[in-house]
């Protein structure tokens, strides 16, 4: 199985990969044996991922490092690097590479204090690998002065040391920085390729990937999650009951009330045994007593883990929230079709009486109304406005259409 697998529907990036890759690996090759560097211009120190939620940033980036990393003896006989089986496209894959790094946050944002630290590991060479690969998954989280210390990195960057960055969208990073970057775009998959990858890679049976793949609409995790994960299923059928209920202001902010509520359990549950893991495991650190009393000095250490346990709760609530938001635009996106005779595709067939119901009393201009309201408490939510008020104004406006 080549690195190249798992992406879905990426062709074109694919492509692009594969052939910076083979420029990389005859760089390498030509310094290791004395020779004079051949033109690269198809590799380059920094890469930018973006594309729609799903579509693979991560993925393609791993993919890629994997690829730099390739010790396979066919690259001596004009094959691809990239094999999928040495020892470096292995480790680099599952995570354990020593000249891999990859970077990702559950937290809101990633700070100036873990950003330099990554800029010094990135001045090293390559301890065992071909070349030293750092991936930022969430490079949209950084904060501006997190940004200032990598765009530093980025503008003179060590002789093998490849930046690979992951973001929604170009407006996402800081323009000093993407323009320092080689940019690739991926697209959303096609339903199709995804419940292939389902059903091949995942052993899940056809149907049931086919109705995960489209109402997910091509995003790969959240497919795969919705046909494998009973309580992910039933949260979003729940979800997809609120423009139903939402027929008073009482209803309204009932509804508004048990979003809030499920997406905080989701993030109990979710946080829970981390959290009591890494308690216990800094408490050792530090050297509790018997009955775990705390030696002096340590209430600070303590006290930053618990503010960043709490701000990975909120991250993880939001995101919950969000992913009940998408599902709703998905519903209305349904009606819409609906209204206005499209034939494209219906994303959620499994409910397709509540979509007909609200299509035939409705009109295409309160649907959109709809829609839109969903998008501006998605926007309130990244505006750090309180869920519970941000979900409320919109069950009231989606009451009102």
């Amino acid at each position: 199985m080549a690195v190249w697998d798992d992406l879905v529907g990426q062709e074109r990036v694919q492509e692009q990969l594969a052939a910076a890759a083979r420029d990389a690996d005859a760089l390498v090759t030509a310094v290791a044996e004395g020779e004079q560097a051949p033109d690269t211009s198809k590799m380059t120190h920094a890469w930018l991922f973006t594309g729609p939620p799903g579509s693979g940033r991560a993925t393609a980036a791993r993919a890629f490092a994997a690829a730099l990393q390739c010790v396979s003896p066919d690259r001596a006989l004009g094959g691809i690097p990239g094999c999928g089986f040495c020892d470096g496209c292995h480790t680099a894959l599952i995570g354990t590479h020593a000249d891999v790094q990859v970077i990702r946050t559950d937290l809101l944002s990633i700070g100036v204090k873990e950003t330099r630290d990554l800029v010094r590991r990135a001045q090293l060479s390559p301890a065992v690998g071909r070349w030293q690969v750092i991936i930022m998954e969430d490079a949209d989280r950084l904060t501006e002065g997190a940004g200032n210390v990598l765009l530093k990195a980025v503008e003179e960057p060590a002789p093998r040391t490849v930046w690979l960055l992951c973001a929604p969208s170009l407006e996402d990073v800081l323009p000093t920085i993407r323009s320092r970057c080689r940019h690739l775009t991926l697209r959303t998959p096609p339903v199709s390729a995804v419940a292939d990858v389902l059903i091949r890679r995942d052993g899940i049976e056809p149907e049931r990937a086919q109705a995960a793949a489209r109402a997910t609409q091509g995003h790969i995790d959240r497919a795969r999650r919705l046909a494998t994960d009973e309580r992910a299923r039933a949260r979003r059928a729940t979800v997809l009951k609120l423009p139903l209920r939402v027929d008073d202001v009482g209803a309204c902010l009932k509804a508004a009330q048990e979003l809030i509520d499920a997406a905080a359990e989701d993030s109990k549950q979710a946080s829970e045994e981390t959290d009591v893991k890494e308690t216990e495991d800094l408490k050792a650190a530090l050297g509790a007593g018997q009955g775990g009393r705390m030696p002096r000095g340590t209430a600070g250490a303590m006290k930053e883990l618990e503010e960043k346990q709490k701000r990975r709760k909120t991250r993880t609530q939001r995101d919950s929230l969000d992913l009940a938001l998408s599902d709703l635009t998905g519903f209305y996106r349904d009606v819409l079709a609906l209204q206005l005779g499209s034939e494209i595709a219906i994303a959620n067939g499994d409910v397709r009486d509540a979509l007909d119901r609200i299509a035939r009393g409705s009109t295409p201009e309160r649907t959109l109304r709809r829609i839109e309201a969903v998008v501006a408490c998605r926007g309130a939510l990244e505006a750090n406005v309180a869920p519970l008020l941000a979900v409320e104004a919109m069950t009231m406006a989606l009451r009102a259409g």
